[in-house]
């Protein structure tokens, strides 16, 4: 979900960005967005910045849906959570 997030906020994300943010290796990061884009739900851009090698990530219309079906179940079970407690 995390990496969902970000990648929504930007029309792409470098790799060491997300690595960096998340707090994860690099080895942790690849197989998360191997499984991502297995599922269509980013997209991953292998290429060159200058002459250093750079691997980007965008999220899909997919992983736009999925992102926002996710924050509207958190978001239900927040308020469901909060209907409970003040009960």
């Amino acid at each position: 979900m995390g990496i969902l997030t970000i990648c929504a906020e930007a029309e792409r994300v470098e790799f060491t960005y997300l690595r960096d943010t998340l707090s994860l290796t690099g080895g942790n990061l690849s197989r998360h967005l191997a499984v991502l884009e297995e599922a269509h739900l980013i997209e991953v851009t292998k290429g060159h910045e200058g002459r250093r090698p750079r691997t980007w990530i965008a999220i899909t219309a997919v992983g736009r849906a999925a992102l926002a079906a996710e924050l509207a179940a958190l978001e239900a079970l927040v308020l469901r959570h909060r209907r409970t407690s003040d009960a």
